[in-house]
C-alpha cells in the first residue's frame, strides 16, 4: 500500500511539473537588442549590426525605412523608401507618433546616419540605424529584394 502511495505521488508531481514547463515561458528572449547609442543634436538614436537587425526582423514592432538614393535594393521587410535627404517633407509616410520605433538603412550607413538624425532632430525618440548598411547586410550572406 505504501509503495502504492509513493507511485501515486511521484506521478502526481511529475504531472505537476510537466504542466509548469508547458506554459509560455516569461524569460525574455538570449538576444535582446540594445544597440549602441549615437548622440547626436535633440537626442540619440541607436546603431544595430546585422545580427541584431536580422533579431529584430523576427519580432518587428518598427516601421522600416530605406533611406538611399538611388535604389539598389531593399532589406526583405522594408515598408517606404524615403531618400535620406526628404525626410522632412515625407513625414506623413512616418508615424505621427514621435515615441514609435522606426529603423532606417541605406547602401552603407552614411545616408541613413544623416536620416537619423534628421529624425531625432525633428522630435523622434526611437530611432534606429543599421550600421554598415546593405552591404553589411550581404556581407553577412543575407539576400536584397531588387523590386522596389
Amino acid at each position: 500500500m505504501f509503495k502504492k502511495r509513493y507511485i501515486f505521488l511521484l506521478f502526481a508531481l511529475s504531472a505537476v511539473v510537466l504542466a509548469a514547463c508547458g506554459g509560455r515561458s516569461t524569460i525574455p528572449p538570449a538576444e535582446t537588442v540594445t544597440g549602441k547609442p549615437v548622440a547626436v543634436e535633440g537626442g540619440v538614436y541607436m546603431d544595430v549590426d546585422v545580427a541584431e537587425m536580422q533579431t529584430m526582423l523576427q519580432n518587428k514592432d518598427f516601421v522600416f525605412v530605406n533611406v538611399h538614393i538611388p535604389f539598389e535594393g531593399n532589406i526583405p521587410g522594408t515598408d517606404v523608401s524615403i531618400p535620406f535627404d526628404q525626410i522632412e517633407p515625407n513625414l506623413s509616410k512616418l508615424p505621427a507618433d514621435k515615441n514609435a520605433k522606426i529603423v532606417v538603412y541605406c547602401r552603407s550607413g552614411a545616408m541613413s546616419a544623416i536620416a537619423a538624425r534628421t529624425l531625432v532632430k525633428l522630435g523622434y525618440t526611437n530611432v534606429w540605424n543599421l550600421a554598415g548598411g546593405m552591404i553589411a547586410w550581404q556581407q553577412g550572406g543575407l539576400p536584397l529584394e531588387m523590386t522596389p
